[in-house]
């Protein structure tokens, strides 16, 4: 029986979770949950994101989902005082949660539901391959009265196995990867594409590879998201793309992503959404990248590839018999979204 540990977090995180917990039940009766308090629910109840408890529950479970973190509560300018995101990240590095995954793809159903024209979208499905644990959010950091500083920094071995990652999921693909740099201008990216192109030619020579700009890499996913495979970039730069990526699916209430490490070891799953405190506990929340988030666990965490396929398709036959929540421009509520998926999974 396949252990979850379950983290809602905070805003509509809970609400999302719940939803999730019902469709999980559907799949199967085999699950066994753990619920921690995680972010600012954590830090309230614990002083800290993330307790010790916590990440050894995480680690010792089989897969961990994530609905959402953070809100105006806990927001703080001053480097001492906890802020949920630093569960997120503390979690990341705990776990080993090198390779973040967000597929993103334009659904027939919500083609005139995303801000970009419906003939730029049609046919984007493509995935971020993003290194999650290097970078400047894990570097060293200063700030004094009169200046601050962040340090990006990679070494080779770390821009080696998320090459390989994107490579990887490339070849059971469409065989192409994008490798996103600022080569023109940084020592880390100059670094990134040396190391990628040799991880290339000596493993992956089979894969067409290409090397983009991040700031071209900006604009050719709102001018052509379906020239797009497999993006593989590092982590600012990836956390930047991803999100602009998710207005291709109408609304970032669609896009779930998965963090892996090493086979073997437990991945954390969760929809790229964040809390959406404005909304908390009116019942209006989007579910759909929670399911989405959820499929994701079931495919690459503990390998239910039929599992996986079955929610994915409960999401699409739903959204094409004409489920729409708020954000998409609908007035469905959550449990109305819920039980919309619910009825259309193949048990």
């Amino acid at each position: 029986m396949p252990t979850i540990v379950t983290l809602p977090g905070d805003g509509i995180g809970p609400e999302v979770m719940r939803s999730a917990l019902e469709l999980l039940r559907t799949v199967s009766e085999d699950f066994s949950f753990e619920e921690h308090a995680f972010g600012g629910a954590a830090i309230d109840l614990h002083g800290t994101a993330l307790a010790d408890e916590t990440l050894a529950a995480c680690r010792q479970a089989d897969a961990v989902l994530l609905a959402a973190v953070g809100g105006p509560r806990w927001d703080t300018t001053s480097p001492d005082a906890p802020r949920p995101e630093q569960g997120l990240l503390g979690l990341r590095q705990g776990m080993g949660l090198f390779a973040n995954l967000r597929p993103v793809r334009a659904l027939p159903a919500l083609l005139d539901a995303s801000p970009l024209k419906r003939e730029r979208i049609e046919g984007t499905d493509l995935l971020v391959v993003r290194e999650l644990t290097g970078g400047i959010y894990f570097g060293a950091r200063t700030r004094t009265a009169t200046s601050a500083s962040d340090l990006c920094s990679y070494s080779v071995a770390e821009v080696e196995r998320i090459a390989r990652v994107a490579f990887e999921a490339a070849r059971v693909r469409r065989n192409r990867v994008a490798s996103v740099d600022k080569a023109n201008v940084l020592e880390t990216s100059r670094q990134w594409r040396e190391v990628v192109h040799r991880v290339h030619r000596e493993e992956y020579a089979e894969v067409e590879l290409s090397d983009v700009l991040v700031d071209n890499a900006a604009m050719q996913l709102v001018a052509r998201p379906a020239e797009f495979d497999v993006i593989v970039t590092e982590n600012l730069f990836g956390d930047i793309l991803s999100d602009e990526a998710a207005m291709v699916t109408g609304s970032i209430g669609m896009l779930p992503s998965a963090s892996l490490c090493e086979p073997g070891d437990p991945g954390l799953f969760e929809p790229v959404h964040g809390s959406a405190p404005d909304i908390a506990g009116k019942g209006i929340a989007n579910p759909l990248a929670m399911f989405l988030s959820a499929a994701l666990m079931l495919r690459h965490g503990l390998g239910w590839e039929s599992e996986a396929t079955a929610v994915e398709s409960a999401v699409d036959r739903a959204l094409d018999a004409g489920l729409r929540t708020r954000d998409l421009g609908g007035d469905a509520t959550t449990a109305e979204a819920t039980r919309a998926v619910v009825d259309n999974l193949d048990r």
